[in-house]
């Protein structure tokens, strides 16, 4: 009896120890794909909190434009006032995510000339009238674009294409133009999938050139396996992704691409992992373009010379300012390019030759345009949205959106500088502006550019310079947001090994939580894991009441 009584307070006491054992204080959930543009958008967001409430989610991270709120409407901000009303009843903190470098909306919808910008050095132009005219090269173009000419199902002008005549065929009977196209297919018979065609092209070193290209499909799959790329050693100058039907009629795709300082370029299209259907190619165009997206800052000058480079013309007095009308960061733009016009009294005269440099903004995949981080006017609108940000929601906590910063070092105000240190102090700026408006507010910030296991590396996208050591310029009181699909052992591990504290930010739309449960086993064997956020792309909020009971049910290392 005695012994038996005595198992029974054993169980006790271990069921009691088991209820007081510490689980992890930041159980969120990244609330994704809603702007609150209308009401739908409120009472979707209210029902993927009510039911992470009901499982243990105890934060939401909201990006919502937050860092624009001097453009919002009345509506917006009673929206924005019924999710706070919410997140209350339910006792969810509400964390805003602003402040993004990489996707550079808010910012861009105070000033777009803020966009980083890739220089047009010395293009020439020649004065005819009361304009000055850009003077493309027309030897920089694709040979047989057409693909007019092939034998056997080799297309005459190319460095290669893959598997003729199993892969790449000539089709006359499917094309957009002439008699015939470039057809795709049976990429499964590729051990990578591939089914590609490339061309070597000569190219004049720091101009803008437009791309072009009309494309079909017939049950394509995966669609988004379709690209065109232009390589320059191991570097795409032009980093673009297209959103292709899997079955579409013929479709125009253009891109721009700056050459940056490279004198020939590897132009490729096609399937990069296909696993099936057909994809059509046809009419492939390549020309150099004038002033298109012209930026206008500080950092961005515009500069007209004489064709020997002896005297340099003036804005407002010999040429208006070099002003695309049409200008948007998000857009590719149609046309030879704007151009100069002359004011009265200019200096230049009729067939004078000219020299101009200029920048303009680059669209990375399909919806990216990053800023530069030394510019001036970037700290005064942080600051403005900072107070607008303390005045509305006055928050506990703030997520720096500081994640895929694809371009820098590449304009006036940041050429040359060391672009670890330029994005670590541009951290370091945008957390002391948070806490002069929101005092003892705590910081996060995303993991990837401050990671060299991610993207704190030299040879990043369309950024000169390196960003290795950028972690070493950052506050050692944020916390950072670790994330990814895959559990990241060796990411946890540095900045534990570093002295920061980090959030799991994991699941990122898969069919289940199993790698969910690999970031739980690598946080319970490292220090300083505050918690978990659930992170979807694609507004998959199915698993989050799952994602709640295990971490519920988890407990932090040991400090």
């Amino acid at each position: 009896m005695k012994i038996r009584y005595g198992l029974l307070l054993l169980g006790v006491a271990l069921a009691c120890r088991a209820a007081a054992a510490p689980v992890y204080p930041d159980r969120w959930v990244w609330v994704f794909g809603w702007n609150l543009n209308s009401d739908g958008d409120t009472a979707e967001i209210q029902q993927v909190l009510e039911s992470g409430a009901a499982h243990g989610i105890n934060g939401a991270v909201v990006s919502f434009g937050l860092d624009a709120l001097c453009k919002k409407s009345p509506a917006f901000f009673r929206r924005l006032e019924a999710v706070q009303q919410t997140c209350a009843r339910l006792k969810i903190e509400l964390i805003p995510s602003v402040f993004s470098i990489g996707y550079g909306g808010g910012v861009l919808g105070h000033d777009r000339h803020l966009a980083e910008g890739l220089p047009v050095v010395e293009a020439p132009f020649v004065v005819r009238g009361q304009a000055a005219q850009f003077v493309p090269d027309a030897s920089v173009r694709l040979a047989n674009g057409d693909f007019e000419q092939s034998r056997n199902n080799k297309f005459k002008g190319y460095s290669f294409h893959d598997a003729p005549g199993v892969i790449s065929f000539a089709d006359t009977a499917v094309k957009h133009g002439g008699t015939a196209a470039l057809r795709l297919e049976n990429f499964a018979s590729d051990p990578h999938g591939h089914g590609r065609i490339m061309q070597t092209v000569r190219v004049h070193p720091c101009r803008s050139y437009r791309l072009s290209a009309w494309v079909k499909t017939e049950e394509l799959q995966p669609a988004n396996a379709f690209m065109m790329q232009v390589l320059a050693g191991d570097r795409n100058l032009a980093p673009r992704q297209f959103n292709l039907a899997p079955t579409g009629d013929w479709r125009q795709l253009t891109m721009i691409f700056n050459s940056l300082s490279n004198e020939t370029v590897r132009i490729y299209a096609g399937m990069w992992g296909g696993q099936g259907g057909k994809l059509w190619l046809d009419d492939w165009t390549l020309e150099e373009v004038g002033p298109l997206n012209v930026l206008h800052r500080p950092g961005t000058p515009v500069t007209v010379r004489s064709a020997d480079g002896a005297t340099t013309y003036t804005a407002g007095r010999d040429y208006a300012a070099l002003a695309d009308p049409q200008f948007n960061p998000y857009r590719v733009p149609e046309g030879a390019g704007v151009p100069l016009k002359l004011l009265p009294g200019s200096r230049l005269a009729d067939g004078q030759q000219l020299k101009v440099s200029w920048y303009h903004s680059m669209l990375i995949h399909d919806s990216q345009v990053s800023l530069c981080m030394a510019e001036p006017k970037l700290y005064e609108i942080f600051e403005e949205e900072a107070r607008l940000l303390a005045q509305h929601l006055r928050p506990r906590r703030v997520l720096l959106s500081m994640d895929e910063v694809r371009m820098g070092g590449t304009c006036a105000a940041c050429r040359g500088q060391d672009m670890a240190a330029l994005l670590g102090g541009c951290v370091t700026r945008q957390a002391d502006i948070m806490r002069r408006h929101i005092p003892g507010v705590e910081m996060l910030v995303w993991s990837d550019m401050f990671d060299p296991h991610h993207n704190a590396h030299g040879n990043y996208y369309l950024v000169e310079g390196d960003y290795t050591g950028s972690w070493k310029h950052i506050p050692k009181d944020l916390t950072i947001a670790v994330w990814g699909g895959e559990p990241r052992e060796k990411n946890l591990k540095f900045f534990a090994d570093q002295g920061f504290a980090t959030l799991c930010c994991c699941y990122y739309d898969a069919a289940d939580l199993q790698q969910v449960e690999g970031w739980l086993k690598l946080a319970q064997q490292t220090r300083q894991v505050r918690g978990f956020m659930y992170t979807p792309w694609q507004k998959k909020y199915g698993l989050l009441p799952a994602f709640g009971a295990l971490l519920l049910q988890a407990h932090p290392a040991a400090p």
